[in-house]
């Protein structure tokens, strides 16, 4: 929890605030560090140990991730209502995520952390997810552990009173730029005129930035003035290490001449309050991912970034997003690992004028 934030934070971070808004009396609390300070309610750093304090204060603990590891008080505790947020399916994440490990040691993550997800799924008395897509994924998995019960399924065939749809990732406000630089600002070699486009988020392995490099490799040979930029390859946690994708991703745009030329790559992490600075200087977004499982079932909240900017976006197909993008004609989707398609639509985005004002305009 700090000015610069992921997905986990960003979403703990905006719940709290609309449940102060409604009336609540909120604690958020991290064990994994945090700098922010002067909200609306405490942002609260804890060892484990500390945590027993907090959830005696509460009511309801909503929990994320690994927390029920660090709280196992609560699983026989039947005064604390455990409310357990699913919107990151981090049990297929790991498969990507940790597929720079050897094979015994990735079996044993993914090993635990199903078993993590499971002791949520058997303990909690309510269950967050961030799209319908997301819902099927854990009503197979409530089935699994025995939760789906006839008593259960007689008072409510629906499901909600366990499992509810919270989607997230658009700010109330409208994206206003401030005081910072922006991508223009950071990477002298951009012109003001030149049509940029936004990586807006980090890079890793479930993600695919290699085919986006050459699309753009491609691009280049027509339109000389094409310009990506990531907005950031370092995780803000610094638990976090980087991921071989983003080394892969580099040496890429190095040997095919890219770098600080037409592809530019932000090492740090912009503030999340600085953000809206970057988006707007930006004329569309891109996300690129490979084609598996933990795309079938994931939540680009980067995409709503762009949306909030008023982007128009091109994604890869596979994704909950990716069927909005198609229906609501917000710019472009196109088949994972083709080069070819994707360059051209990028083209259609930054250079058909009548296309991208009106993807603008519906988003």
């Amino acid at each position: 929890m700090g000015e610069r934030m992921a997905g986990p934070a960003i979403r703990a971070w905006n719940t709290a605030r609309v449940l102060a808004d409604a009336g609540h009396a909120v604690r958020l609390v991290t064990t994994n560090g945090c700098t922010l300070t002067g909200g609306p309610f405490p942002v609260l750093t804890a060892t484990a140990r500390e945590l027993r304090g907090h959830t005696t204060w509460a009511d309801v603990v909503v929990l994320q991730g690994w927390a029920l590891e660090r709280m196992p008080w609560l699983v026989d505790d039947p005064d604390t209502v455990v409310v357990c947020d699913l919107y990151d399916p981090m049990h297929l994440e790991v498969l990507a995520q940790e597929r720079d490990l050897d094979l015994l040691s990735r079996h044993e993550q993914a090993l635990a952390t199903a078993a993590a997800l499971s002791g949520q799924l058997r303990r909690g008395d309510f269950f967050l997810c961030a799209s319908e897509r997301q819902r099927h994924l854990w009503i197979g998995h409530l089935s699994g552990v025995g939760r789906l019960t006839p008593a259960l399924y007689d008072a409510d065939p629906t499901l909600r009173s366990l499992l509810a749809v919270a989607p997230f990732g658009l700010p109330a406000e409208p994206a206003r730029r401030g005081d910072g630089p922006g991508l223009r600002g950071a990477f002298e070699a951009i012109g003001p005129d030149d049509p940029v486009l936004l990586w807006a988020g980090g890079v890793y392995n479930w993600f695919d930035p290699l085919t986006l490099v050459r699309a753009v490799d491609l691009l280049r040979a027509r339109r000389d003035d094409v310009r990506l930029v990531f907005l950031g390859l370092a995780h803000p946690n610094p638990d976090n290490p980087e991921m071989g994708v983003a080394a892969d991703l580099r040496a890429l745009a190095a040997e095919l001449g890219l770098t600080g030329r037409h592809v530019f790559l932000n090492e740090s992490w912009v503030p999340y309050a600085e953000r809206q600075d970057w988006l707007l200087d930006a004329d569309a977004g891109v996300t690129t991912h490979h084609d598996h499982v933990e795309t079938t079932f994931a939540f680009r909240t980067r995409v709503l970034d762009h949306l909030w900017a008023g982007h128009p976006v091109v994604t890869t197909d596979g994704d909950s997003f990716a069927d909005l993008v198609r229906a609501e004609g917000l710019g472009a989707v196109v088949p994972p690992g083709d080069p070819g398609a994707l360059a051209a639509a990028l083209e259609l985005v930054l250079y058909d004028a009548a296309h991208a004002a009106a993807a603008r305009a519906r988003a």
